[in-house]
């Protein structure tokens, strides 16, 4: 039935950004974890890849998570030599993590994931009508 696979899609969708929303909110709460010992690395903020799988049973293509990565890239520094994690010219490493980015991240990740809540809730109203239709 093409609505039981709409339901489906969306729900495939709205894990796949619940995922996502979860990543960004672990990005944001490690923004400033830096090293404990000196010259240690600190949070390397991680990404999510997305992907298309074709579910067989149902006939169609739904998103998943391919894997959460981490960015590359180097670490900015900041001179910090009293703090722990400083180096040998009294510069710690800081996470590579923009707060800006991790927001603009986050609110495209909610949008998706109410779009497809969108349709899954209408989808939903439409089986209920059918359901009715019959009675």
């Amino acid at each position: 039935m093409d609505l039981e696979r709409a339901l489906r899609i969306s729900a495939a969708g709205m894990q796949a950004q619940s995922v996502r929303l979860r990543v960004v909110a672990e990005n944001l709460a490690n923004r400033e974890s830096t090293g404990q010992t000196p010259g240690a690395d600190p949070y390397r903020r991680k990404t999510v890849v997305f992907a298309n799988r074709l579910d067989r049973a149902l006939g169609a293509a739904t998103v998943r998570v391919a894997r959460i990565g981490a960015q590359p890239g180097a670490f900015p520094e900041r001179y910090d030599p009293g703090h722990p994690a400083a180096d040998a010219r009294g510069y710690v490493k800081e996470p590579n993590v923009d707060s800006l980015v991790e927001m603009m991240d986050m609110r495209e990740a909610q949008r998706s994931y109410m779009a497809n809540l969108a349709v899954l809730e209408t989808t939903r109203g439409m089986l209920a009508r059918a359901i009715e239709a019959l009675r």
